[in-house]
């Protein structure tokens, strides 16, 4: 890197402390795997950030998920149902659990949808991540690093795609940082994703940063189960999303911008979670698959669902190669402006 780039990077990286309430303390990352429990937790100074959970015995859990994420006070920011249901949440779409990444048509197999909900005939077409081993597993001040390589098998078990993806866990003050990195080779035959609404990295998140809505939903009830009837109520819930194009509300949905947040108050705490692309990504400025209802989600390679048919992104993997993509994913507690999300942005393009 020259002298000039040196010097345009330097303002950014000290703005960070500033803008986002960063207190130059050493947070301590520990990551510990709970090998009987098929987890690897996340710790900051001992508390929990999140957990990798890749169990291949919870039957709705059909790929490896970050879960739950919480914010640097501990509060939860993820949907807890189906995995530990929480009183009040939604019921709907039990396959989005946590913090993960896969995709709607992977050579004809979906691999987004797929749970123990599903009937015989589409779990015939749904495709299933499971982990294969932990390559790297590093703990210090300020980050973590965790290294998995993980398998995307056909339902009769055939391997379709190899994944590797690297984990950079960052902690200062009160943000969280999720840098994703994950390259997906075809190792035996051509893979094509094609065009297709329900992807890619997402997460789904806590009720109460949801979009507030007035239809009525299935909600569960104070112990965590789901209730017999529909029921019409927005109490505490306050998300709304904001994208780096101007765009705000349920507008970001089906629009192209490098990133998007989302902020809303949970309990007494203020909440922002932005979610960022990468200029080296397909698809680049990605679609925006972020619905009201509490699912977050970039989609690159959905695009003729989102442009009404204008534009397509077949992808296809030819056996041996590979495509890799870069995410990052911010949660900071406490108030967040438009300016604080462009310098973490900026910050993790360079």
């Amino acid at each position: 890197m020259n002298s000039s780039n040196r010097l345009h990077m330097l303002p950014l990286i000290l703005l960070l402390p500033v803008v986002l309430g960063f207190q130059q303390q050493d947070d301590h990352v520990s990551l510990v795997h709970q090998q009987g429990e098929q987890r690897v937790d996340v710790l900051v100074d001992g508390e929990l950030f999140t957990s990798y959970l890749y169990s291949d015995v919870i039957p709705v859990l059909k790929k490896p998920v970050l879960f739950p994420v919480r914010t640097a006070r501990g509060t939860a920011v993820t949907r807890g149902y189906p995995l530990e249901p929480r009183g009040g949440e939604r019921v709907d779409h039990p396959h989005q659990i946590g913090f993960w990444l896969n995709y709607g048509d992977v050579n004809g197999f979906d691999f987004w949808n797929n749970s123990d909900a599903l009937s015989p005939e589409r779990a015939a077409r749904s495709g299933i991540i499971r982990h294969r081993f932990i390559k790297t597993l590093e703990s210090d001040k300020g980050r973590g690093i965790l290294e998995v390589s993980t398998d995307w098998n056909s339902p009769d078990g055939r391997l379709l795609l190899v994944e590797d993806t690297r984990f950079v866990f960052r902690a200062e003050g009160d943000s969280r940082i999720i840098d994703r990195t994950t390259t997906l080779t075809a190792p035996d035959e051509r893979v094509a994703m094609t065009d297709n609404k329900e992807g890619m990295i997402a997460m789904r998140v806590a009720r109460e940063l949801e979009h507030p809505s007035s239809g009525s939903v299935r909600l569960t009830d104070a112990g965590g189960r789901p209730m017999e009837e529909n029921v019409t109520h927005n109490d505490g819930v306050s998300g709304s999303y904001w994208s780096s194009e101007g765009l705000t509300g349920e507008d970001v949905w089906g629009k192209r911008a490098p990133w998007v947040a989302l902020s809303g108050v949970i309990g007494d705490e203020s909440v922002t979670l932005a979610m960022y692309d990468h200029p080296q990504n397909p698809g680049y400025p990605t679609y925006w698959h972020a619905r009201g209802y509490g699912l977050f989600s970039a989609n690159p390679l959905g695009q003729k669902a989102f442009s009404d048919g204008a534009e397509e992104l077949n992808l296809v993997v030819e056996q041996g190669e590979s495509i890799t993509f870069k995410y990052r994913f911010l949660v900071h507690s406490g108030e967040s402006t438009f300016g604080d999300m462009q310098a973490v942005y900026d910050q993790f393009i360079n």
